[in-house]
């Protein structure tokens, strides 16, 4: 089974484009992409479990230069 993930990406003014590239070139991200409103890049990302996706998350997302916040949204199939 496969955990999926939308990170909700808020970034210092003008950075998001290198933002969304820095992300984009991570192990795990299935996609990044710039987005108007309150967030400026949308994530996909993708790990085996729980713990490794909050390890890329944390590890790997949350530690490229230029991010002010991310909100983190797991997929849950109901």
């Amino acid at each position: 089974m496969v955990v999926k993930a939308y990170v909700l990406v808020q970034t210092e003014v003008g950075k998001s484009a290198q933002v969304a590239q820095a992300i984009a070139d991570l192990t795990g991200v299935a996609g990044a992409e710039d987005v108007t409103g309150p967030y400026d890049v949308i994530v996909t990302v993708e790990a085996p479990s729980v713990d490794e996706l909050a390890q890329l998350v944390t590890r790997g997302v949350q530690k490229v230069p230029g991010i002010t916040r991310t909100v983190t949204c797991n997929v849950v199939h109901l």
